[in-house]
């Protein structure tokens, strides 16, 4: 008997550890030991794994000391990914398979009683962080194949069942390396932008947020629109890139089963108003999950209803707004999360919210307190405030037809294009990502232009983080207006976007 290691990788957030799996059979009384911090699923592990040997008509030694020791000892170690390692690890410490085509080679997959190989959770960001972590050979169960292919320089190989991975070991056979052919989803069906009656604010706020990622507040009686405007932001975004489709779909690994595809549309959440905190930002039991926001990275978190959520899940979102990532932390360290996305919140303006707001029965104290649900600090992240106005007419007037998404596409791709080109060098995309202290100093506006800025400064009626936001917005304005510059109209109309009657 002999000490033999295998490999798998330890999550924790969307970053992972390589975990060397060591395993140690001698004489003794027998008894089978995981040492290493493991969870309860894991735990379990020792078990499966021992049924899955047994059942490939393989010998389990079942009269020596088994020590299974996961390393680095102190990582938390959960979920049942680690089986496969584990069970090739005695079987390459009883000697019964050669022990050299484990070198080098991480291992994933849960272990059936009969040994057939199963799926596991977070394969994609896992497989990333073996290849950071100089691994160049991976053995998947063959349901992950097509997930595992999406990440380059990294030699997969999969496996159906214990004694395909056996029989390699052995040299018998090989493993598949082929991903089974994948059918991708064709292109989802946008809704159109034209299919929304009236709103001219509301849409202009909508244009202006698409084209450089800022957040959206609407407000206004139900049946106005808000809900089908958001639907329609996505629309008007442009595809992802490749790294932006890897980061997405990582995420969308942990958090849902695995997935064949590099997720190229940028997602699109609407959480139901009775979602928990952990829902909304990530969390629960055992080692945390990622949240509405962060399967919304990259993409639109919508908040319908907003008010309905309450003060505090509200208040979740700050920090998520202002850093672009969600960390949450847990007895054994931190999990990080990240959550770059554009928030639309749309609310009714009262409790009652009749069709008319001049029917209206809440007293002003009842509007008040609806409202104030919403509150400055995080209105203060908000770029754009618009109200939505009732429907007067179920039809537009002929000549007069809504502008499609195609149209406003347009415009938005040459406004990034514009922002993009003028940050090339810094590394942002948006004008939503320049920090302030930048727009202030390298690209400072004349005075003349910010003289409207200035004033409302002194008076109090903004705040310095929403004046940088109101500079943010108005190199927007520029962008769409295809000017090098944004002038003092442009500065004016973002300090109207930030206009405090719109909530």
């Amino acid at each position: 008997m002999a000490l033999r290691k295998t490999w798998a990788v330890a999550l924790f957030g969307v970053d992972g550890v390589l975990v060397e799996i060591e395993a140690d059979v001698r004489s003794g009384l027998p008894s089978v030991q995981l040492i290493g911090l493991p969870d309860s699923a894991l735990k379990e592990a020792k078990n499966r794994v021992c049924a899955a040997i047994q059942n490939c008509r393989e010998e389990w030694p079942t009269d020596r000391v088994i020590t299974l020791a996961l390393s680095p000892a102190a990582l938390p170690k959960g979920g049942t990914s680690y089986d496969l390692a584990l069970a090739c690890a005695v079987l390459a410490a009883s000697e019964q398979v050669p022990p050299h085509r484990l070198r080098g080679t991480v291992l994933f997959g849960e272990l059936a009683l009969d040994g057939r190989l199963r799926g596991v959770r977070g394969l994609l960001p896992a497989l990333l962080a073996a290849r950071r972590s100089g691994v160049r050979r991976a053995v998947v169960p063959v349901e992950g194949l097509g997930e595992a292919h999406l990440v380059d320089g990294i030699e997969i190989l999969g496996a159906e069942h214990l004694r395909e991975v056996i029989a390699w070991l052995r040299e018998l056979a090989e493993l598949r390396e082929d991903p089974p052919p994948v059918i991708e989803p064709g292109s989802e069906d946008v809704p159109d932008l034209s299919d929304v009656l009236g709103q001219p604010e509301a849409r202009w706020a909508l244009e202006v947020a698409a084209a450089g990622g800022h957040h959206l507040l609407m407000v206004g009686p139900p049946g106005t629109g808000k809900t089908m405007l958001a639907k329609r932001l996505c629309g008007l975004l442009p595809e992802l890139t490749v790294p932006e489709s890897l980061e997405v779909t990582a995420l969308r690994s942990l958090s849902e089963e695995s997935t064949e595809f590099l997720v190229r549309r940028p997602p699109f959440v609407a959480p139901h108003p009775s979602l928990s905190i952990p829902a909304l930002i990530g969390g629960g039991t055992g080692l945390a999950r990622p949240g509405a926001v962060s399967r919304a990275h990259r993409g639109i978190l919508l908040l319908d209803e907003a008010c309905e959520l309450g003060p505090k899940r509200l208040e979740a979102l700050r920090t998520a707004l202002e850093e672009g990532e969600i960390r949450l932390a847990r007895r054994d360290g931190t999990l990080r999360y990240p959550a770059r996305f554009q928030l639309v919140l749309a609310t009714n303006p009262c409790p009652c919210a009749p069709p008319r707001e001049l029917d209206c029965q809440c007293a002003p104290q009842a509007r008040r307190r609806y409202l104030g649900k919403l509150s400055g600090p995080l209105l203060d992240r908000v770029d754009l405030r618009v109200r939505t106005r009732p429907i007067s007419a179920m039809s537009t007037g002929a000549g007069t037809e809504p502008e499609s998404t195609a149209v406003v596409r347009e415009r938005v791709e040459r406004a990034r294009t514009m922002a993009r080109e003028r940050w090339a060098d810094h590394g942002w995309h948006t004008n939503t990502e320049v920090p302030g202290p930048v727009l202030r100093k390298e690209f400072a506006l004349p005075e003349q232009t910010t003289a409207l800025l200035e004033r409302g400064l002194e008076a109090g009626a903004i705040t310095a983080r929403g004046a940088d936001r109101c500079l943010r917005v108005a190199w927007t304005l520029a962008d769409l207006d295809a000017s090098p510059w944004p002038t003092a109209d442009h500065v004016a109309a973002a300090l109207e976007f930030r206009d405090r009657r719109a909530v």
